[in-house]
């Protein structure tokens, strides 16, 4: 195993990893938008980039809440609780008129799921 002496040297967190990963990932994401048609279905896509990934930084952050004090765990929740609820209905709006995509329905679902199953932990 290497060791390292630098008093300046951090070890990798994986957590921190992670969270780079997914950051990097719906940047690209983001960015890819942009280049979405101008039609209505591309517009709609696109105005629904910040719902998409408010709900996946939502989900991603509630897997990782037994990382926090109880009391911040629960203002965690009813933040998560709060932000779920308004970035869902701006999305069920957005595709009042069409079929929702496959996978936004998922990204609400898993959102909700990692909600309840938080909840059902902190009784």
């Amino acid at each position: 195993m290497i060791q390292n002496h630098d008093p300046d040297y951090e070890p990798l967190h994986p957590e921190r990893l992670t969270w780079s990963v997914l950051l990097g990932r719906w940047v690209t994401f983001a960015k890819s938008a942009l280049a979405l048609p101008s039609d209505d279905a591309g517009r709609r896509l696109r105005d629904a980039v910040p719902d998409i990934i408010t709900l996946q930084a939502v989900w991603f952050s509630l897997e990782n809440l037994d990382e926090l004090d109880a009391d911040e765990r629960a203002l965690g929740l009813d933040k998560a609780q709060v932000l779920i609820e308004k970035h869902t209905a701006a999305l069920e709006q957005a595709w009042a008129e069409e079929p929702m995509p496959k996978e936004l329905l998922e990204l609400i679902h898993d959102a909700k799921t990692a909600l309840q199953e938080q909840r059902g932990q902190e009784g």
